[in-house]
């Protein structure tokens, strides 16, 4: 994606909002969400049996008389894992498929910077999924999004390989059958960063009236006639307005940022406003 003016350009002017780790000895380290072993506090627990009493906050215990555990900032090797939905939905307008990639590229050279190990995994129909790294991510410009599974079925299969302690970024328009609250807890309950953005169009978010048309599902194929009115309309801002309510949530109990994208922005656009707004970049 190097090859990309516009992905050069947000890779130069914006960075990952990853947090820096302040321990010394090793370049490149970043800090999770998690509790560890680092030097940087983070917050108190009441202490649990079993817990490790060299944690134990005996200043905080002589002013409440409670036992607390003094929890630390958890240190994560500089590995990053993009998770891209390669399905065919992503292909619903060039805008759509275009966006999808340039974010996993631009995403991947930012975290190269950083001097994190970026891997992209394209979800999609294909067991197990393709894994892209370094110059590999030069096809994700020409690659057809052409798959027929979706990352639910992988992810309840187990057959997304998802490293444990990783950044992990989700990349997906999440336009198909599946229960948000499991789907998430699946993909981000062991990673250390847990970020998602759902990509649409402009009529995905917003849809305007068509009159009677045959609707196709381009993951399926089959069809279906219906009237899109405001009647309809209304009904499918209800349920997506629902599905992003749940998402977010979601991933908020993962301790993870959920967001939402339109492609038809542009890169820069999305990265300056949105994404930077949501705290997963920032200007250099």
């Amino acid at each position: 994606m190097r090859t990309d003016a516009e992905v050069r350009r947000v890779a130069e002017q914006f960075q990952l909002g990853l947090p820096r780790s302040p321990v010394s000895g090793r370049a490149g380290e970043l800090l999770g969400r998690g509790a560890g072993s680092s030097l940087e506090f983070q917050e108190h627990r009441q202490y649990l049996p079993g817990d490790d009493i060299r944690h134990l906050d005996w200043a905080a215990y002589a002013r409440t008389d409670a036992l607390m555990i003094r929890m630390y900032r958890e240190e994560i090797s500089p590995r990053t894992q993009i998770v891209l939905d390669v399905t065919r939905s992503m292909t619903t307008t060039g805008e759509k498929s275009r966006l999808a990639r340039q974010l996993a590229g631009a995403l991947s050279l930012m975290a190269g910077l950083l001097g994190a190990r970026a891997t992209v995994t394209l979800a999609g129909g294909a067991v197990p999924p393709r894994q892209l790294q370094g110059d590999e991510l030069e096809l994700l410009q020409e690659m057809p999004l052409e798959g027929r599974g979706d990352l639910a079925d992988l992810v309840q299969r187990g057959q997304l390989p998802l490293r444990p302690r990783s950044a992990l970024i989700v990349i997906s328009d999440f336009l198909f059958p599946h229960d948000p609250v499991v789907l998430i807890r699946r993909l981000g309950g062991e990673s250390s960063l847990f970020w998602v953005v759902q990509v649409l169009t402009e009529w995905e978010s917003a849809p305007d009236a068509l009159g009677g048309r045959r609707l196709i599902d381009c993951e399926s194929s089959e069809s279906i006639d219906l009237r899109v009115n405001a009647m309809t309309i209304q009904r499918y801002s209800g349920r997506l307005t629902a599905l992003q309510s749940r998402l977010r949530e979601s991933v908020r109990r993962c301790g993870g940022t959920f967001v939402t994208v339109i492609a038809d922005r542009g890169l820069y656009a999305v990265c300056s406003d949105d994404l930077c707004r949501a705290g997963i970049l920032r200007p250099r």
